[in-house]
């Protein structure tokens, strides 16, 4: 069941979402989901042929309306066109989800300072600037609007080889957390963010997971399901349901919050006798008998 829509019928009915990198991905399976359960959505990323392409597809598949605007999420005056073609075709906006992202893997030393901007750039500036436009919109017209970023676990643990996104992502985490109270008690805004582990994407995975580049062996022993607990990888469907119920009403009370969806992988990886999972169960009775000879 895990793979189903959660929320009821029109559960978001009325509102008007923004969704950045929602051509693609997961900002694609959001934008869906969100059109099924009655929201408006308006999907913004850097290419018009993709957008337009996945709304064609949208207002197909769900019988929703759609409204494509390309955008580069780095430059504020093409952020504030978004906004403002958004209010023109549906009246008002009501949500935005921060989920245009740029990630690779690389020693940090093989790095260029372009390399590092690019990913600071798309992820922190992106976020920043829809944020301000949007929530500066909002405290004008007093909607209480509700604020939904994509980040990652690293975000708090930091990660070597994705160290450019790990700083960007703990700024779009500390932006969360600090709107979520100070907008949150002069004007009723929400601020809250979602965590993924292991989600596949056409684009992100292969950029991540770079099998051909490493090569069975390696790709196998690197594969994301080795450190998460339950032994796969996320349906869209469930990053989906948590997203909709984050913006929908019957998530009100949730502000400030930071959730973790990654079937424990953060977890396992955060404790430091973790990799013994590997030992088998047969090793444990005489790995037992040696540390009670040794307590002795």
């Amino acid at each position: 069941m895990y793979n189903q829509p959660m929320l009821r019928d029109g559960a978001l009915e009325g509102k008007t979402i923004i969704v950045t990198g929602g051509g693609t991905g997961l900002g694609r399976s959001m934008a869906k989901y969100f059109l099924e359960l009655g929201a408006n959505v308006v999907i913004a990323s850097r290419k018009m042929e993709v957008l337009e392409k996945t709304a064609q597809e949208l207002t197909t598949e769900t019988g929703g309306k759609v409204l494509p605007i390309a955008c580069d999420a780095r430059k504020y005056f093409e952020v504030e066109e978004v906004l403002q073609k958004s209010i023109e075709h549906f009246g008002a906006v009501h949500g935005l989800v921060n989920n245009a992202a740029g990630n690779f893997i690389s020693p940090t030393e093989h790095l260029s300072h372009k390399g590092f901007d690019v990913v600071v750039d798309i992820v922190l500036k992106g976020t920043y600037n829809f944020t301000l436009a949007v929530g500066k919109y909002w405290i004008a017209e007093k909607i209480k609007g509700t604020i939904m970023n994509i980040v990652t676990t690293y975000a708090w643990t930091g990660s070597g080889y994705v160290v450019p996104s790990a700083a960007a992502k703990a700024g779009v985490l500390a932006i969360t957390r600090s709107l979520a109270v100070e907008w949150g008690a002069k004007y009723g805004i929400r601020s809250n963010a979602i965590a993924p582990g292991p989600f596949p994407t056409a684009g992100a995975w292969e950029r991540l997971f770079p099998e051909e580049a490493m090569g069975k062996e390696l790709s196998a022993k690197l594969h994301p399901t080795t450190r998460v607990p339950l032994k796969r990888v996320g349906e869209h469907q469930e990053l989906a349901n948590l997203a909709a119920f984050l913006m929908s009403d019957f998530s009100s009370y949730i502000n400030g919050e930071v959730i973790t969806i990654d079937g424990g992988e953060w977890l396992q990886g955060a404790g430091e006798f973790s990799n013994l999972n590997e030992v088998p169960d047969e090793k444990w009775q005489e790995i037992a008998m040696a540390v009670r000879g040794k307590s002795k």
